[in-house]
């Protein structure tokens, strides 16, 4: 595939939390592509959209099947998120670009049976840098569940160069193990207001 370098699978398994075995082991996976951008030497460029209409359907047709396959299939994720690094040369425009468009989103929220919003990160960043994809509850009636607030971080030794562009997804098959700060809703309950913060 043209323009694509790599192709990073990271799986990352919890047995034990706390000095406690886990209920389940918890599985967090993420799947990230390595990219030239498609805007690198061409100066401050006014129109993002052709390339972006171009490369988010490849990026998400290249990540999304190995994600949902590496996770044990779309029943058993419970939470995802999306990065995005530029190198060096590049605007953080660019990052968020590639991944903060319904034609990348929709098809992770789609395969994973998702229907609350993707948490995410964008930021430019040299090679080896930290790759932190943020997580939430898949189902926008769970989105209150502080449980499933995760984070799922790794390294690509060599990337992003200065000239590309590194996209990743992520899932998650449960929240964390031995969880016990409850969520929202209890806080809102006992604080007697509603989702807008308003008072019952």
């Amino acid at each position: 595939m043209s323009g694509v370098r790599k192709v990073v699978t990271y799986v990352e398994d919890t047995l034990i939390e706390g000095g406690k075995a886990a209920p389940r082991p918890l599985r967090m996976v993420a799947t990230a592509a390595v990219m030239t951008s498609p805007w690198a030497g061409k100066g401050f460029v006014e129109d993002l959209r052709p390339a972006i209409l171009e490369w988010a359907p490849v990026l998400a047709d290249l990540l999304v099947p190995r994600l949902i396959e590496a996770a044990g299939g779309k029943d058993a994720i419970e939470a995802y998120g999306k990065a995005a690094v530029v190198g060096v040369n590049g605007e953080v425009e660019h990052a968020s670009a590639l991944i903060h468009t319904l034609r990348f989103g929709n098809e992770l929220r789609q395969a994973a049976g998702g229907t609350s919003f993707l948490s995410f990160t964008n930021k430019r960043g040299g090679p080896g840098c930290s790759i932190a994809v943020p997580m939430t509850a898949k189902a926008q009636e769970n989105h209150g569940s502080r449980a499933h607030f995760l984070t799922l971080e790794f390294t690509i030794p060599d990337a992003p160069g200065p000239d590309e562009i590194l996209v990743a997804i992520a899932v998650a098959t449960g929240g964390r193990p031995h969880h016990r700060i409850g969520d929202r809703f209890q806080d809102m309950a006992e604080m007697g207001v509603d989702q807008k913060g308003d008072k019952l």
